[in-house]
């Protein structure tokens, strides 16, 4: 199975992939210098990850194109940190991935534009580090001329209170859903953020941003059970929580089960063997099992996922995925299994 993509990334991708969204962050939290320069209004996600493989568990990036109101081309280039303390060399580690986007420019014979810098930082440890290149070498002042130096621009969550957030409210319940997805208080403030949303529940596209903040709320800190995630739910949608509920979690299912019947497919073709196909009906029935033992018993359920992982029956994982909606305790899974294999 690929592995899953990092809750985190999926969860800014979703919320600030959008142009609209990108424009409202870009327009309260940039410097006012700056986007005094920029025509917000053609601010448009342009394709292409530039972090290295080994460290996409670490961090996202986005890449936006956007004109000048000289109508020259610029790029805003977004990249969150999504540990819990800082990166002690990120400026240079920003430095290559603008180089790259440069690099793709001269490859596509084009102009070389200017790229403002972001950096997205919601750790609970205070970001301390300098915010220039140059700040990472002990060097001598007659030498500086000749090394590189560029500033970025930080926007530390920690660094904000909740009223100190703006933006229209899906920018901003993004925002505040990063601040607090590491913190003790998440538990407390998530009805609040949740509460943001209520008027979006109209709408069938309303309706896919409460999942997709549900799904990230339920699975990126590690701490929110079944019986959490359910009160949340009720407290912040009076009218209607159950039925939200239910619908996000068959909804989580289903793309499970989905995303690995295209894997299969996939698979299926590349090595065209029906082995391919099955194996991805398994997977994705796996990956919906997974998922619901984090959201339903967290750690104690996962510890199950490396025995179900060995079922290579679809019927008997099927069972296991019914069980699941009713179970009160990871026990009672088991025994699903385990009395089918029997």
């Amino acid at each position: 199975m690929a592995e899953r993509m990092n809750r985190h990334d999926e969860f800014f991708k979703y919320a600030f992939g959008r142009p609209e969204t990108a424009r409202d962050f870009l327009s309260n939290y940039l410097p006012a210098e700056v986007t005094a320069l920029l025509d917000l209004a053609t601010v448009a996600l342009a394709p292409g990850s530039f972090v290295d493989a080994q460290l996409r568990a670490h961090f996202s990036d986005l890449l936006y194109k956007v004109k000048l109101r000289d109508g020259r081309d610029a790029y805003v280039y977004m990249l969150f940190e999504h540990k819990s303390y800082p990166e002690p060399r990120i400026a240079f580690q920003l430095l290559k991935y603008m180089v790259r986007i440069w690099e793709r420019a001269i490859k596509n014979k084009l102009a070389l534009a200017p790229i403002v810098p972001i950096v997205v930082y919601h750790g609970a440890e205070r970001w301390g580090i300098g915010r220039n290149f140059q700040a990472l070498l002990d060097l001598p002042l007659e030498m500086a001329s000749y090394v590189p130096e560029y500033r970025y621009w930080l926007y530390d969550l920690s660094a904000y209170t909740d009223d100190e957030i703006r933006g229209e409210v899906l920018s901003r319940a993004a925002l505040l859903l990063l601040k607090y997805i590491f913190s003790d208080d998440l538990l407390e403030r998530a009805p609040g953020i949740l509460a943001l949303l209520r008027d979006l529940a109209r709408s069938q596209s309303g309706l896919e941003d409460i999942e997709a903040f549900l799904r990230y709320l339920a699975t990126g800190s590690g701490k929110m059970t079944e019986a959490d995630l359910k009160r949340t739910i009720e407290a912040a949608f009076p009218e209607g929580g159950d039925e939200i509920m239910m619908t996000v979690y068959d909804k989580w299912v289903q793309k499970g089960r989905q995303e690995g019947r295209q894997e299969g497919r996939q698979e299926g073709r590349q090595e065209g063997r029906q082995e391919g196909r099955q194996e991805g009906r398994q997977e994705g029935l796996l990956e919906g099992i997974e998922l619901a033992l984090d959201i339903k018993f967290g750690a104690e359920g996962l510890r199950l996922f490396p025995e179900i992982r060995e079922i290579k029956d679809i019927g008997k994982l099927k069972a296991v995925q019914r069980a699941l909606k009713a179970a009160r305790t990871p026990a009672e899974i088991r025994g699903v299994y385990q009395g089918a294999a029997g």
